[in-house]
């Protein structure tokens, strides 16, 4: 088994970046859900209550600052990263302390998607976005997208950009995966931990560049799925700790450990 893809995103919600090498460390890959959206009730908002996210292309240059938004009608907004005063944000109930981005992403944002959001830098206390240390890396294979394609009757192959994983991988058996939960895979260099199921949502049924809800991801998965004992819903890939950091590449093996 090998590394097939590397994935993150620099705001959580918004379009992935490809990588053909990381780091992969405790936090995760360095700048995955760096930044996240926030509603005018201070609620976390991703791809599944605003669609027109998944749309946006953001582009977060680390060393020198800055974070650039790309629109779908070629518009671009680009701003040095300047944080305000730490306030509550509601995060998959959680009360947590996020630092929001001043300047004019955030109503940039809101002017295209129509309605009021803004922009925080995650909190440096809950890396990996959704389960923290916890969930610092995720993983699903090629061939349990090509199991769901099945499923489905789908003519052309299931993009795997609609789970939002960081790492996907060839080779292995449809849902392998599911046998490393509580076991230890190596990825590289790095060893993770994997913890359980990732459990899914309605973002999944969303076009992974447009936006728009395309395919009954849920339906499917629940027809074959919603039996697999696991403490999240509709199961679809693994999630896990990172034990040992270290560098993985496009063409790594994947080597579980027990």
């Amino acid at each position: 088994m090998r590394v097939g893809w590397i994935s993150y995103a620099p705001v959580k919600g918004m379009r992935l970046q490809s990588l053909e090498r990381t780091e992969l460390t405790k936090a995760g890959i360095p700048g995955d859900r760096a930044f996240l959206v926030v509603d005018s009730e201070g609620r976390m908002v991703n791809g599944k209550g605003a669609g027109p996210l998944i749309s946006v292309v953001p582009t977060h240059d680390a060393e020198i600052g800055t974070l650039t938004l790309a629109f779908p009608d070629g518009g671009e907004v680009r701003a040095e990263i300047e944080l305000g005063d730490p306030e509550d944000v509601a995060f998959f109930g959680l009360t947590l302390q996020a630092r929001p981005l001043l300047g004019p992403l955030s109503s940039a944002l809101s002017d295209f998607c129509g309605q009021e959001l803004r922009l925080f830098a995650a909190p440096p206390n809950r890396p990996g976005a959704d389960r923290g240390f916890e969930g610092a890396a995720t993983i699903l294979s090629y061939a349990s997208l090509d199991r769901l394609r099945e499923v489905a009757g789908a003519d052309g192959e299931v993009d795997p950009r609609r789970f939002r994983m960081n790492f996907g991988v060839e080779g292995a058996t449809p849902h392998q995966e599911d046998d490393w939960v509580r076991g230890r895979v190596r990825l590289g260099t790095a060893l993770v931990r994997v913890e359980a199921h990732v459990g899914r949502c309605a973002v999944t049924t969303r076009n992974a560049d447009t936006g728009v809800v395309d395919f009954k991801t849920l339906h499917h998965l629940a027809a074959y799925r919603e039996d697999v004992e696991s403490f999240e819903p509709l199961p679809f890939g693994v999630y896990g700790r990172v034990l040992e950091e270290g560098e993985v590449s496009v063409g790594d093996p994947v080597e579980p450990e027990g």
